[in-house]
Parts: C-alpha cells; structure tokens; sequence
C-alpha cells in the first residue's frame, strides 16, 4: 500500500518517523512530508505558534502538494491529530484515494462532500477534548452521509496524542493496541 503520512500539530518528530517505519516493516510504502519545513516544537503552545504563523490554508497547500506525486496509483491518507485533519481533507478531494487512517483527529466536512464507500479507521482518546462526543457523534453522520465506511476506535484513559512516547499523553497499551488495528485495516484495503 502506498502511504502518506502527515504529521502532528508538533511537526516531524521522532514518532512520526518511527510510525512510518512501523508501517515500512508490515511491506507498505510511506511517504512523510515535512509540513513545517524542519520546525519542531516541545510543548502545545509553541506547536501552536508554528501552526498559527504557517496557517491553516499554506497547510493544506502543503499537504496536497505534498501527495500529489505519489496520488496517481491512489494512496492511503493517515495522519496524526492536526495532520488527520490534513488527511481527511486531502482524502476526500481525492477521487483515487484508497483509504484514510486518522489518528487523534478529524476535520470538518464540506457540505458537498461526497465518496464512493472510502474506507476509514479512526483512532481517538476517551475522553478527547479535541475531539468531543457530541463532535464524533456529528463527523460520523456526515462521514456516512459523504458515503464513507466509517469505523470508530476509542481508547479509555489515554491522552489525546498517546500514540507519541515523547509527550506526556502517551499510553503503551493503547499505542499498541491502535497500531495492531490499524495494520489490520491496512492490510484489508
């Protein structure tokens, strides 16, 4: 399977890496831009201040500039928290596109979105506060309404990025647990 993996609001960190090399072992090939252009951040609020002084459109820009060059055999779209977001938005613009693994986070949909049966895993802590109840309620109607196949993973007592071992979020068993699926869902695509 052909993978872009996007990164998280902290830019291309270790653990970004180390997923794509997860996923390199289990025979996919992974694809991970650096969104940020070689900024990282330590904590939330300067994560943010990258984020805010980059902007969420030069973002998106980024993200499919970034996948475009590997679209054309369709790809996988993953990504992590703000790169999910990322993901999903590239994904759904995607005719081609093969499958869409979201880890820590969703975006908005447009009101036109529409797809024919994509597949889609998301991985989220329970509770989120990025991605509250009544949120994941309301992105999983319109997800099925867009005619994506929709599966939801929540994970009790972890942090919002508990995939990553380098922040305070992080949960093991959880990490372990979403990475197990997740290649599960690969592997079905």
């Amino acid at each position: 399977m052909n993978i872009v993996l996007f990164h998280s609001v902290y830019g291309l960190r270790p653990a970004v890496h180390a997923a794509a090399e997860r996923l390199r072992a289990a025979g996919h090939q992974v694809h991970v831009p650096d969104l940020y252009e070689g900024k990282t951040a330590d904590d939330v609020e300067e994560a943010r201040k990258i984020k805010d002084g980059i902007g969420t459109d030069e973002l998106l820009r980024r993200a499919v500039a970034a996948a475009a060059p590997h679209s054309e055999s369709g790809l996988v779209y993953a990504g992590f928290s703000l790169g999910a977001a990322l993901a999903q938005n590239v994904a759904l613009a995607d005719e081609k596109a093969r499958g869409l693994l979201l880890l820590h986070g969703t975006s908005d949909l447009p009101e036109d979105a529409s797809v024919d049966e994509l597949p889609v895993q998301l991985h989220v802590a329970e509770p989120d506060p990025f991605e509250p109840d009544d949120w994941l309620s309301a992105w999983y109607l319109n997800m099925r309404k867009a005619g994506a196949d929709v599966e939801i993973f929540r994970y009790r007592g972890a942090g919002h990025l508990y995939t990553d071992p380098e922040l305070p979020d992080y949960d093991a068993d959880a990490a372990e647990q979403t990475w197990q699926v997740a290649l599960g869902f690969l592997e079905t695509l």
